[in-house]
């Protein structure tokens, strides 16, 4: 089947073809920061309550459990539909795949403020099934180009920052914040103010994601006008054309042993943050932090978590040369997970606030997360002999992650229910700085040993 036509781009894409590259990149950068963080508008908010009022089937799961099984079983499946989709959808069909996706997100936010108690787990779960796609989409836009690292590195920001603010706002909404603040707003605020009030839990989720569907709309459009790819960003990034199922197992039999313990970290990583992310209020909670008198927390925490983040992805965006800057960068995820042990360390040593704990564990997770789905495939795609896109690679390593994820949900529940969630955390916090740290160092030994993965080093520097 032929290829869509592409239409003449338009005055603005033209552009950003043709002007300043720092005005390219800033552009590509807001554009799917923003997008990506009012994605998770239509995801997180509902880890904000609590459902402890309301009934569930099984009296060895709580609802709550349940429900952020429900969304990760949704996203994780999603995750293994999109190793094919997105790395053969057609570019011209990406802005419309995304609305459509966050459409049915929203649509599923409304059927769960309807369903009663056990239903919720049905609608949550339909919810993550199209949220799981958005990332590749979004990457789809941004990989590929001589400025990736740096466009990827402020993308991934977003899910840094935009799980937290999510929450508040959805704490905000069910408090009555939300609508004291519309009632401030001229003409339409106190109509709004009136109806909003304190938004119950199950409505909470849905009226969240309404407020931030015009913008999300808004950086999709945004992000259609980038240009395509120059012949410079494809003689020196490969090109990053779809694959098909060929192409996908010819890359998986080339680098399976470092894919291996590189998707085995990802698993362990992926339940951590995962946990950490969806359960952040009982965390707080149990190391002292209640709502009253605390009720920024989250986004505080999490805000200089990735001013922290983007300021050393940015370091690492320095380093040219392409057999150091993959050293680099797993120098940099190894640090990660070494510094939740040291952050431990220091807490019970109490040298150290349980906040100032869930910040550094947080900078930790996120420095050995956030380069699997921005500069570590980047760097592998461009610097090995296959032709194709790195969000296979990507959405390959989201699957199996997704999948540990409620592995590690059920686990909590399941058999180790009398340990509070602080209590499990901490140990799941041992664990993932030693198991981690091991996979990551083991991975990195394969891929610099490996020629084809630093064949590119003799062509001289990156750039």
């Amino acid at each position: 089947m032929p290829a869509p036509a592409i239409n003449r781009p338009g005055r603005l894409t033209r552009f950003l073809d043709r002007g300043p590259g720092g005005f390219f990149v800033v552009y590509a950068v807001v554009a799917s920061f923003g997008a990506y963080f009012c994605m998770y508008a239509f995801r997180k908010p509902f880890a904000a309550a609590r459902f402890a009022d309301e009934p569930f089937a099984l009296d060895s799961l709580e609802l709550k459990s349940a429900l952020v099984i429900s969304q990760v079983v949704g996203y994780a499946l999603s995750k293994y539909v999109g190793i094919r989709v997105c790395s053969e959808l057609h570019p011209r069909y990406h802005p419309l795949a995304l609305v459509g996706l966050i459409a049915w997100a929203e649509m599923s936010l409304l059927l769960f403020a309807e369903l009663p108690g056990s239903w919720k787990t049905l609608a949550i779960f339909l919810n993550g099934l199209s949220l799981g796609m958005v990332w590749g989409l979004v990457v789809r836009f941004l990989e590929g180009r001589v400025t990736s690292e740096l466009l990827l590195a402020g993308l991934s920001c977003s899910f840094i920052v935009s799980s937290g603010i999510v929450k508040d706002v959805g704490r905000a909404m069910m408090s009555g914040a939300a609508a004291e603040w519309w009632n401030g707003v001229p003409l339409v605020g106190s109509a709004l103010a009136g109806s909003l009030g304190k938004v119950s839990e199950s409505w909470m989720p849905a009226i969240t994601g309404l407020h931030f569907l015009p913008f999300f709309i808004l950086f999709v459009w945004m992000l259609a006008q980038l240009p395509r790819r120059t012949d410079t960003d494809v003689e020196q990034r490969q090109s990053r054309d779809s694959m098909d199922g060929v192409q996908r197992v010819a890359f998986l039999r080339e680098y399976l042993p470092g894919l291996v313990m590189l998707v085995g970290a990802y698993f362990l990583l992926t339940a951590y943050r995962d946990f950490r992310d969806n359960f952040s209020v009982e965390i707080f909670e149990g190391l002292g932090y209640p709502y009253a008198g605390n009720e920024t927390i989250i986004t505080q925490a999490e805000i200089l978590v990735a001013v922290g983040v983007i300021l050393i992805l940015a370091l690492l965006n320095t380093v040219r040369q392409s057999r150091r800057g993959l050293l680099a960068t797993f120098a940099v995820m190894a640090g990660g997970t070494g510094l939740l042990a040291a952050s431990s360390l220091l807490l019970q040593a109490e040298l150290i606030s349980g906040f100032w704990w869930m910040t550094l564990i947080g900078l930790g997770s996120y420095l050995a997360y956030v380069p699997y789905g921005s500069l570590l495939f980047e760097r592998l795609m461009a610097n090995t002999a296959i032709v194709g896109t790195a969000v296979f690679a990507i959405y390959l390593a989201d699957a199996v992650g997704y999948t540990g994820s409620v592995a590690m949900l059920l686990y909590k529940d399941l058999a180790a229910s009398e340990m509070s969630r602080l209590a499990f955390f901490q140990m799941a916090t041992w664990a993932m700085a030693g198991v981690g740290t091991v996979l990551l160092l083991s991975s990195c030994a394969y891929f610099l040993r490996n020629p084809e993965t630093t064949r590119s080093s003799a062509r001289g520097e990156l750039s």
